[in-house]
C-alpha cells in the first residue's frame, strides 16, 4: 500500500510538471494529494457512480470522466497548495494520473 501511495505521489509530481494548469506546492502536498485522491476514489467515487448509473448508461460511460474531474476538484478543495486552473486541466490530470500511475505500477510495482 505504501508503494502504491509513493507511486501515485510521483505521478502527481510528474503531471504537475508536465501540465501547466496543475499546481502543486511541494512534495508534501503531492503526498497529501495522492492520499486524499486515493481515499476519495475508494469512498466517494463508488457512491457517485451508483447514483449516476442512468446518466452513465445514456452517455455510454463518458460521464465517468466527469466523476473523475469531480474527484480532482474535491481534492483541490480539501488540499491547500494543490490548484487546478479549469475543467480541461482537471480532465487531463485525471486521465494522465491513470496512465502514469498504471505505467509506474507496471514497472515498479510488486511482481507476484
Amino acid at each position: 500500500m505504501l508503494r502504491k501511495w509513493l507511486i501515485s505521489t510521483v505521478a502527481v509530481i510528474l503531471l504537475a510538471y508536465l501540465l501547466p494548469g496543475i499546481h502543486v506546492a511541494g512534495f508534501l502536498v503531492a503526498l497529501l494529494v495522492a492520499l486524499v485522491l486515493g481515499v476519495l476514489n475508494t469512498v466517494v467515487r463508488p457512491i457517485l457512480i451508483l447514483l449516476t448509473i442512468p446518466v452513465t448508461i445514456f452517455t455510454l460511460g463518458l460521464f465517468l470522466l466527469v466523476i473523475n474531474v469531480l474527484m480532482v476538484y474535491l481534492t483541490e478543495f480539501l488540499v491547500k497548495g494543490f490548484y487546478v486552473d479549469h475543467f480541461l486541466w482537471a480532465l487531463g490530470f485525471s486521465i494522465g494520473l491513470s496512465i502514469v500511475s498504471g505505467m509506474l505500477n507496471f514497472f515498479f510495482g510488486k511482481k507476484d
